[in-house]
């Protein structure tokens, strides 16, 4: 039995028994907070691995192994989700043949087969059920049709087809539905449908439910064919109607087993059908589901005499009308509006009109207005827009209004209470619309504004590749400052996240990138501005540079280096300064670039700041000196300098404490292999000494990822040779021994054969 209480009961999509929320409108947010299904998880990967685990026929089409059987609701899902993948192919598709795959309820919703594909895989199986809206040209209606019938089990019990937005040839003319004497519901929502398919139509002998939504039907009065057994219409936008309004009204009032009436407009015909049909007493006596959203001259006195007069009303559509503001929407028990008056209302209708852009976007625009200041964490709402803006990847106003939406609905503290594959889904539908709009500078906008919430940049999966390519092309704009701020941050976070391959393939964008972080940094200077946006800046910088000697290469090409050394001579803040020093300290693990490194200026700056008071600040500076003074040939001029500045860098880390303490921020590193020649160097055991210290520090504040750090890259035989070595400083072998000693743990635990 088929019941139908609003527009989202109409089905215009089949997914698999786990989702029927979904398409009833009830949206179970709760599983974007829990783990994924394990049957979700195995089909996964099984769709990941395809090409592996199938052999290939001689057509070069897949075939499972022999030996494989699945269950139908499995079979159903494993479609669904291939489906929703795009990986549905012709090629993929035939692993349906085999009838160790039972389906029942198919969706193939956009998928990208043939004909001949589509016989083969699924025309052979007895299906209740097949969605194949939106399917590519190459599979038509009449071929879709042809092939259901060629299984005389299908035309006996085929109980839903949904071909919406489907192609029919031009040269076709009858659609014949007639054989398919089981079928109980049927859409064929913008299809090329005429009056005499419904005629057609109208005579299968169990129809309940039709959807004839923007069609090219003039004329339906063969609808009184099936009066006595059609319980659901939907005939939004039906643009080509040339019937008079009572003679409309006419066969509506002959319809007197209908549940669901949708007559909504799309707003361009402005029709006013609705108006009149509001005004006949004797007309639809059991109606539970009334849809006339987008129609003219609706009042509320006239919407609730209606409903007064009907008292079996579940569901009445509203939106965009002058309708649905009165108490009796809030007050009427039972009674579940969609419109635009209130939160309720515009969730009912994101939840309903799914599928029609026309009321999707006047939906998430009534949202936009009503969520601008709340502070009320809705992720039921965030999902319903999240399915809007997936519904209607093309469509501009959806996706733009959407992401205003998301953006009121995910700042700072809303966010943190919504789940973080919810946030996910949302940041990769922004991306998705950043890509598909890419000169709309507002959608730019909304995206960057988005990254700017701490939750998600942090905690929210999405492809932080793709959002520094954006973000770093944001930055050449020169937007105003505020914008341009905003680019500078997220910049300064997205860098640490990437990979130093990651960063080389970004190469022109980093590139630019650095040179406009550079040019602020020269403006904040000349001002003498201290401001954030100067020390997001130098982050950037920072953590671009880190293990990418092609982006120190650049900066120091762009007269970086004299740059950081102003702003050494304008800023005493420790905050700056210790910015500045790490910095500087992956580029001198450029050796290349010492010569240039090497400068009165540089020398100067660096002596002194390893004296300073705060202990990061010396600890960087230090970091520097060891790089630089670890290779005499640069200093073949000037080796009494290097030497005072060795004997000052070691005089200096005796007075340091304990390499366990705590400095004021914690610096990390992606790597140790810069360390490595500073360990292996025993003629300069100040170098070998804060190389050890560093490494101490590191992993005592982090030892589960330094200590296998250690381990991967092979230093654990480096400290054991400083250990061992008769010719070691005391102090660097004790520093080496603690390493080995203290965290000995950790190291056995990544499996290194031995410890020395």
């Amino acid at each position: 039995m088929v019941h139908f209480l609003h527009p989202g009961l109409s089905p215009r999509t089949i997914v698999p028994p786990d989702a029927r929320k979904d398409v009833l409108g009830f949206l179970v947010v709760q599983e974007d907070a829990s783990p994924y299904s394990l049957v979700n998880i195995c089909l996964n990967v099984l769709i990941a691995n395809l090409e592996k685990l199938c052999s290939e026929r001689s057509d070069g089409t897949l075939c499972l192994p022999e030996h494989w059987c699945f269950p139908q609701e499995l079979a159903d899902r494993f479609v669904w989700l291939m489906t929703r993948q795009g990986k549905l192919t012709d090629r993929t598709a035939s692993i349906f043949q085999s009838n160790r795959m039972k389906l029942k309820l198919v969706n193939i919703q956009k998928a990208k087969i043939s004909t001949a594909a589509f016989l083969k895989a699924f025309c052979h199986h007895k299906l209740i059920e097949l969605d194949a809206t939106a399917v590519h040209t190459d599979l038509s209606i009449p071929d879709i049709l042809s092939g259901l019938c060629s299984n005389s089990w299908i035309q006996e019990n085929l109980r839903r087809l949904i071909l919406d937005s489907t192609s029919i040839p031009r040269d076709s003319r009858l659609l014949f539905f007639g054989q398919l004497t089981g079928l109980r519901v049927l859409s064929v929502f913008n299809v090329c449908f005429r009056s005499e398919d419904l005629a057609n139509v109208s005579q299968l002998p169990k129809l309940e439910s039709l959807d004839i939504s923007n069609t090219l039907v003039t004329n339906i009065s063969a609808l009184l064919t099936c009066k006595d057994r059609l319980k659901s219409l939907t005939m939004h936008y039906l643009k080509c109607l040339t019937m008079t309004k009572p003679q409309i009204l006419a066969v509506i009032r002959e319809l007197k087993c209908l549940l669901h009436l949708d007559i909504s407009d799309h707003g361009q015909l402005r029709s006013d059908l609705a108006f009149h049909l509001l005004q006949q007493k004797d007309i639809l006596p059991n109606i539970e589901s009334l849809d006339i959203s987008g129609s003219n001259y609706i009042t509320d006195g006239a919407v609730e005499l209606f409903i007064q007069q009907r008292p079996a009303m579940q569901f009445v559509g509203l939106l965009a009308t002058d309708a649905g503001y009165s108490d009796f929407f809030s007050a009427k028990k039972g009674l579940r509006v969609a419109g635009g008056a209130n939160i309720s209302q515009i969730s009912e209708a994101l939840s309903c009109y799914r599928n029609r852009s026309c009321f999707m976007k006047e939906a998430l625009y009534r949202l936009f207005t009503e969520t601008f200041s709340t502070q009320i964490t809705m992720p039921a709402i965030l999902k319903l827009v999240a399915v809007g803006m997936r519904s209607h990847p093309l469509d501009l106003p959806v996706q733009f209004t959407g992401s205003a939406c998301a953006l009121n609905l995910t700042r700072q503290g809303l966010a943190r209470g919504m789940p973080v594959r919810l946030l996910s889904e949302v940041t990769c539908l922004l991306f998705k619309a950043l890509k598909t709009f890419p000169h709309y500078q507002q959608l730019q906008k909304n995206c960057l504004l988005s990254l700017t919430n701490s939750r998600i940049l942090m905690d929210v999966p999405f492809d932080r590749f793709d959002a520094a390519k954006f973000v770093m092309r944001w930055l050449g704009k020169h937007e105003s400052p505020k914008m341009q701020a905003m680019a500078v941050s997220i910049t300064s976070i997205l860098a640490l996240q990437l990979s130093p391959e990651q960063i080389a393939q970004l190469k022109e964008e980093v590139f630019m990138a650095v040179k406009e972080l550079l040019a602020i940094v020269k403006q904040k200077t000349a001002e003498n501005l201290d401001d954030v946006t100067l020390l997001f800046t130098l982050k950037a910088l920072w953590n671009l540079t880190e293990q990418s000697p092609a982006i120190c290469r650049h900066f120091i090409e762009n007269q970086g280096l004299a740059i950081f050394i102003q702003v050494l001579e304008t800023f005493s803040e420790t905050a700056i300064q210790s910015k500045v020093l790490g910095l500087l300290n992956n580029v001198v693990e450029v050796k290349e670039l010492f010569p240039k490194l090497i400068t009165e200026d540089m020398v100067k700056h660096i002596s002194s700041l390893l004296h300073s008071k705060d202990l990061e600040v010396s600890y960087l500076a230090a970091g520097i000196i060891a790089h630089l003074t670890s290779d005499k040939q640069p200093w073949i001029s000037c080796d009494l300098q290097r030497t005072a500045l060795l004997q000052d860098l070691y005089a200096t880390i005796q007075k340091w404490p304990s390499s366990s303490c705590k400095m004021t921020a914690l610096v990390t590193y992606r790597s140790f292999k810069t360390f490595f020649p500073l360990l292996g160097n025993f003629s300069q055991p100040e170098v070998q000494l804060w190389a050890l210290w560093a490494m101490y520090h590191v992993c005592s504040k982090n030892p589960s990822k330094y200590c296998k750090m250690l381990v991967e890259e092979e230093g654990l035989q480096l400290l054991c040779d400083i250990r061992e070595h008769s010719e070691a400083d005391p102090q660097a072998q004790q520093i080496a021994a603690s390493i080995v000693d203290d965290f000995k743990m950790y190291f056995i635990n990544y499996q290194r054969p031995s410890l020395c």
